[in-house]
């Protein structure tokens, strides 16, 4: 099976641990035919610069850029290295999100979702202080708002908040109740030819499961999308491609014969045996 890893973070991220080359060396060492760099940008912080939560990103992305581009040069017979971001809240930031695309050239960019307008990331909320029904409610709204969003190539990990809902409260709200603007989200991504992320990174959390989830990956294909990426959201090393294999097996359970990576935003096309 040809594996590919389209969510890796360096150390040009704030939450990360090793360096691009250090990644792209774990990739070829696992037999990664590809890995794309995607380094956090969250737009509505770009404007406070060093003083912001996140550090400079005028600073961050354009290093995570140059390394990257060292790295597909120094990688080139043994590994695909794609120039990526992970733009966070494109959609609370004009401004910002401008600036983000503006550093560079990307093979590929993921949007995501990590906090609501005015909130803090869904890592620090207190879920016994919130009611959990609005929270997600507003928070798939958003993510429609994301998904109807042009300059971008993949939607990240769409069930983000389970991850620490779990963690924090022990139970998983009923997804049923969410079932029509999920399918609103999924409507959108195949209308506008966006891939949707299978994140593997839950199978290694509490969750025991990707983000989404198997039923959510096969109700998906189930209404047109035949566009996914997969990705590991490997933050060190450690991570760089494990559970790829089963992301992608998963993915051919729900009936998906191929899975894409991305070139210049132009999606190439893997299948899965």
């Amino acid at each position: 099976m040809i594996l590919s890893d389209l969510h890796t973070h360096s150390n040009n991220s704030f939450d990360a641990k090793n360096s691009v080359d250090e990644m792209c060396c774990a990739a070829v060492e696992r037999g990664l035919y590809a890995i794309a760099v995607t380094d956090h940008c969250e737009a509505p912080f770009i404007k406070y610069g060093k003083d912001g939560e996140y550090g400079s990103f005028d600073e961050r992305i354009p290093k995570s850029i140059k390394e990257t581009l060292a790295a597909k040069s120094k990688y080139a017979d043994k590994l695909k290295v794609l120039c990526g971001i992970e733009l966070g809240e494109p959609m609370h930031d004009s401004d910002g999100t401008k600036r983000a695309l503006s550093y560079g050239e990307y093979d590929f960019i993921l949007a995501s979702v990590h906090n609501l307008r005015d909130m803090e990331d869904f890592y620090y909320l207190d879920y016994s202080a919130i009611n959990l029904s609005l929270l997600l409610n507003n928070y798939f709204d958003e993510i429609a708002e994301t998904a109807d969003f042009d300059n971008y190539d993949s939607l990240a990990h769409l069930t983000y908040p389970l991850r620490y809902i779990l963690a924090k409260t022990g139970s998983i709200p009923d997804m049923s109740e969410f079932k029509t603007q999920i399918d609103k989200i999924f409507k959108i991504l195949i209308k506008k030819n966006k891939s949707l992320e299978i994140n593997v990174s839950g199978l290694f959390k509490e969750l025991k499961t990707t983000l989404p989830d198997y039923d959510l990956i096969q109700r998906y294909y189930e209404l047109g999308g035949r566009l996914i990426t997969v990705g590991t959201d490997s933050h060190s090393t450690e991570y760089v491609g494990k559970g790829i294999e089963t992301g992608l097996n998963i993915a051919k359970k729900a009936g998906f014969k191929q899975y894409a990576i991305y070139e210049k935003h132009n999606p190439v096309f893997i299948d899965i045996p």
